[in-house]
């Protein structure tokens, strides 16, 4: 007997439920991530980290926040790379709904939900590609929801969308011809907004699959990952369900987040007078981020593997996985939300 289920509560269930995927399974085993593919990305995020921080002063607490943390491996690579000034003034915090990882560094806080009062650098690398959303289908007689049997991934169209989820639509990925498909992100604008209005100063960065209102895909991106393949999207907990993010429509409700936050802040600086400002954002791609924080992929000398062979295979390796960062049509490709309150 099939069970309908709307895609977002299907996806909660077979991600975070009880015995879901990412509490049972660990990310390295299924997919490869920036984080995975080099420890160049936590020098890259050390940088930027080394940045906000001074942009702020130099506080005596300054805070990392690794969101959709997994196995820790970002946050423990920045920690061990941080120069001692800094080190020992970093507070450094991994989010995620899976239990602490064993091996992960005592000096490194474990939370089920991002902390309040953020002041330095929240990253968030492929987080909000596996917040649960719904997925909804145009008809002749507009957007339906689809409905999808957790056991088997079969499909079947169910109600309209509510009124706060057509409003997304119409906004952020209007359908036009029967049978397009859009992934409703409201979800994730609510999640990444949640990140916005605990950071009191400093940068957030959302890093992930990201596509954009000028060419969203028309049938969605819906799609399932095992041991490190592609596979059907069956939503039985069997496989990681991830979908790209609409990371401008997360980019306006951080926006929205940050001017509430200023008032708020404001408000309560000036007896109730109400305050201005807000977040500043940058949207730009993977490869345009790790150039501008040094990360090239330029190849060393031919003439160092003459004078220094063991240095020359060190810088070669280090070459190729800058590369593997930065390349177009792969990990160069992924979007960076930037949005700061310095």
């Amino acid at each position: 007997m099939n069970v309908w289920l709307t895609w977002r509560v299907a996806m909660e269930q077979a991600l975070y439920g009880e015995n879901g995927f990412y509490l049972r399974e660990r990310p390295s085993g299924h997919f490869r991530t920036s984080v995975g593919a080099s420890p160049v990305f936590a020098e890259a995020v050390l940088r930027r980290l080394v940045a906000v921080d001074d942009a702020l002063g130099n506080p005596p607490v300054v805070d990392l926040v690794d969101v959709g943390a997994g196995e820790g491996e970002l946050a423990a690579g920045v920690l061990a790379a941080a120069p001692p000034g800094l080190r020992e003034r970093l507070r450094v915090t991994g989010v995620d709904l899976a239990s602490r990882p064993l091996s992960l560094p005592a000096e490194i806080r474990w939370e089920h939900a991002v902390p309040g009062g953020i002041r330095g650098l929240v990253i968030a690398n492929e987080w909000l590609d596996n917040v649960p959303l719904d997925v909804a289908e145009q008809t002749a007689d507009g957007p339906r929801l689809v409905l999808v049997d957790p056991a088997s991934g079969a499909e079947r169209l169910g109600d309209s969308p509510c009124d706060a989820d057509l409003a997304w639509l119409a906004r952020w990925w209007p359908m036009h011809s029967p049978g397009e498909r859009a992934e409703i992100g409201r979800p994730r604008d609510e999640a990444w907004a949640s990140v916005i209005v605990r950071l009191a100063a400093g940068e957030a960065v959302a890093v992930d699959y990201a596509h954009f209102l000028a060419g969203r895909p028309p049938y969605g991106t819906l799609t399932g990952y095992r041991d490190g393949s592609l596979v059907p999207p069956v939503p039985d907990g069997s496989c990681d369900i991830t979908a790209h993010v609409a990371l401008d429509a997360c980019a306006a409700a951080g926006e929205r987040a940050g001017r509430a936050g200023a008032r708020d802040a404001g408000a309560e600086a000036n007896g109730g007078a109400g305050g201005v400002g807000g977040v500043v954002t940058t949207l730009t791609t993977q490869r345009r981020a790790l150039l501008d924080l040094g990360v090239t992929g330029t190849r060393p000398p031919v003439e160092l593997a003459h004078t220094d062979p063991r240095g020359y295979l060190q810088a070669l390796t280090r070459a190729s996985q800058e590369a593997e960062l930065i390349a177009t049509g792969g990990l160069g490709d992924f979007g960076w939300l930037v949005q700061s309150r310095l």
